[in-house]
Order: structure tokens, then C-alpha cells, then sequence
């Protein structure tokens, strides 16, 4: 299956996809990949309507979650464009699509989430609700359900990547998108 794995330049969904017999799956971000491997490094937009089997799409949350709400009211061109690059990612000519961002307003101007998981239920004892989008794919099932419950990513102190260290996927929910949806 080829796969493309937008807004990803950490690289471990598009890995864990790869571990998976039969399966190239590919990065593509604005930014250079931080661990190598196949990558795009261009605005995802510009990729989809390449043939690929599935997408899963990390869109930046900086003007969707609601952890920023109280910025909202000064950046409503910025939130504007960040409802259209979601709008643009679900609505791609590609067969199977996982749209993954923290609870925010796609659930109120574009839809409700299919899913909302947390890393507690892949392996990792924490909490972060994150809501899942998905399109012609079923819900992804809890791999390993661990105590802890931790708000370790809320509680992260203020550091120039604090945003980027908050958005990296939890291996655990990576290696189950792989295992569920990286066979279909």
C-alpha cells in the first residue's frame, strides 16, 4: 500500500508504517525530516493527487486547538486558513484518510470527530486527547491500556520547541495505526 503521512517530520508513523509487509509509506512536511527516511519535504497539498492508497494527516493545531482559544479572537485569518488546509486534507482524492489534531474547532465548523483517543490506551500513561477524523477507515482499538493517567504534555514547561515536542506522535499510537490500518 502507499501511503503518504502528511505534516510528519518526526518520521514514526510514517516508520511504523513501514515496518509493516508490503507497505511504503512516505513523509512529506514543510520542514526537513528530523530523522531521515523517506520524505517530502513541500506543502502536502502539492502531493495529493499522486495515486496513494491512504493518507494520515497531522495539520498543525496552533489555530485549531482549543488549549489556544483565548488567541482566537486576534487570529481569525490565520484559524480561516488552517479550516481550509483540513478541509483540503479530508476532501483529497485518496481512498482511506485519518485526520489526527487535539480537541478544537473542526469539531464545531467542519465535523465531529469519528474518535477520540487517548496515549493511556496504547501503552503510554498519560493523558492528551487527541481526536481522530476518519474517512473509509474503522476506529483504531486500544492496543494496551496502562495506568499512569499523567497530564505530562499540559504540564510541559514554557521552551521555544515546547509546540513541537507536544505534537510528536506517541510511539504506542503510532505502531497501532500501523498494525490496524496499515494492512486494510
Amino acid at each position: 500500500m502507499d501511503i503518504i503521512v502528511a505534516c510528519e517530520k518526526y518520521g514514526r508513523v510514517r516508520d511504523a508504517l513501514n515496518r509493516v509487509p508490503g507497505n511504503r509509506a512516505v513523509s512529506c512536511d514543510t520542514s526537513p525530516s528530523v530523522n531521515g527516511g523517506d520524505h517530502i519535504q513541500d506543502d502536502i497539498r502539492n502531493h495529493l493527487n499522486e495515486g496513494w492508497d491512504m493518507m494520515i494527516a497531522f495539520p498543525p493545531c496552533t489555530h485549531l486547538a482549543v488549549s489556544g482559544a483565548r488567541w482566537f479572537k486576534d487570529k481569525q485569518a490565520e484559524q480561516a486558513d488552517a479550516l481550509e488546509f483540513v478541509r483540503d486534507l479530508l476532501n483529497a482524492p485518496i481512498p482511506r484518510i485519518a485526520l489526527e489534531n487535539p480537541v478544537g474547532v473542526i469539531s464545531s465548523r467542519i465535523r465531529k470527530p469519528d474518535q477520540i483517543i487517548q496515549p493511556w490506551q496504547f501503552g503510554h500513561g498519560e493523558t492528551k486527547k487527541t481526536c481522530l477524523w476518519l474517512v473509509n477507515l474503522p476506529l483504531l482499538t486500544p492496543t494496551d491500556i496502562v495506568d499512569g493517567r499523567e497530564n505530562r504534555i499540559w504540564r510541559m514547561p514554557p521552551s521555544t520547541d515546547r509546540g513541537e515536542l507536544r505534537s510528536i506522535t506517541y510511539q504506542g499510537i503510532a505502531d497501532a495505526m500501523a498494525a490496524q490500518w496499515g494492512v486494510l
